[in-house]
């Protein structure tokens, strides 16, 4: 027997990536996942993706994930909380949630409402001094997509005092799958084929988990909704404080990295290129006309930014090298 592993709200896209990843995990044993409206069908029914995945949804119940030793929690945000509280304190938990990413309550109840949940580890391995911290966690708090194509090129940028941590601005086109599974008009592929349109503008979720984990103090942060399943393609701008070349910068900080991969100069980053891949690809460049730093970042928003994401830190949790079970390759075409 391997570790044994379970998911819950698996019925999802963040939670079908994540079956999909564990069925193949050469260390972990898929033992539970649950859904809410999907319990009783079977996994294939719901994830054709998965046909031959001999396994059924259970009901969303403590009871259903107790024996694992260590459960995913890819549940709508708000919901990870209580169901976290009600396992087992042996039981390691890795929520896809933003339910506990934040420290600072008000910045919770501004941009989610309701009751603040209290902070766990944050799950970004390739922060200084995070992977440590994950690997000695029993509960990590999984990052959100935006948050991480954003944050990855930026951090090392403010860490270096390479730019101005008050003077960011974001631009981050996402696929559709990044709104969820469940049915919503503005989702149709009559409405979104042919079409871009920012949303939430000014006012985004990600906000604060951003500015907590880059650094930035000041961010203007635009999210577009693209016609495409998947994939995040962000284009982060900052003002520079001298004359640092950002693509060394950027370079140096992940020389050593599996996922995160700086491209050769003049290659720009695309999202097919991650198409379900555990990677990050970045490129840095310094505006011809204004000066700005701007750095593009490409990643996959069930990869890398959810379901891969999670497995990386499930890996470190349970003592495992971190890129078991997962690939930086994409796949093409």
């Amino acid at each position: 027997m391997g570790i044994r592993v379970a998911v819950a709200g698996a019925s999802g896209y963040a939670g079908g990536e994540l079956l999909r990843l564990l069925a193949g995990h050469p260390e972990f044993d898929l033992v539970a996942a649950t859904a809410h409206a999907s319990a009783g069908q079977p996994v294939a029914a719901v994830h054709p993706q998965l046909t031959g995945l001999d396994l059924v949804f259970g009901a969303t119940e403590p009871a259903a994930l107790a024996d694992a030793d260590l459960v995913f929690l890819a549940l709508p945000h708000g919901q990870s909380a209580a169901l976290a509280a009600a396992l087992p304190g042996t039981v390691k938990v890795v929520d896809l949630g933003a339910d506990h990413r934040l420290a600072d309550a008000a910045a919770w109840a501004r941009y989610y409402g309701g009751e603040h949940a209290g902070r766990w580890t944050y799950g970004l391995p390739e922060l200084p001094g995070q992977r440590a911290a994950i690997a000695a966690a029993t509960r990590v708090a999984n990052t959100g997509c935006y948050a991480v194509a954003t944050t990855l090129a930026l951090a090392p940028l403010i860490a270096a005092g390479a730019v101005h941590p008050a003077d960011v601005v974001v631009v981050a086109a996402s696929g559709t799958s990044g709104a969820g599974r469940a049915a919503k008009a503005h989702l149709l592929g009559s409405e979104v084929m042919g079409d871009l349109s920012p949303y939430k503008v000014g006012a985004h979720q990600h906000v604060p988990e951003i500015k907590q984990a880059s650094g930035a103090t000041g961010l203007s942060f635009t999210p577009v909704l693209a016609p495409m399943p998947r994939g995040i393609l962000a284009t982060v701008t900052a003002r520079p404080t001298g004359d640092a070349d950002p693509r060394a910068v950027l370079a140096s900080a992940y020389a050593d990295e599996p996922f995160v991969h700086v491209l050769p100069e003049g290659a720009w980053p695309h999202t097919a290129a991650t198409a379900g891949a555990n990677s990050c690809h970045l490129q840095a460049t310094v505006d011809a006309d204004s000066g700005r730093v701007i750095v593009v970042s490409a990643l996959d928003n069930l990869g890398k930014g959810a379901a891969g994401q999670a497995v990386q830190n499930a890996n470190l949790m349970s003592g495992l090298p971190e890129t078991t079970g997962l690939s930086g390759w994409g796949i093409a075409p």
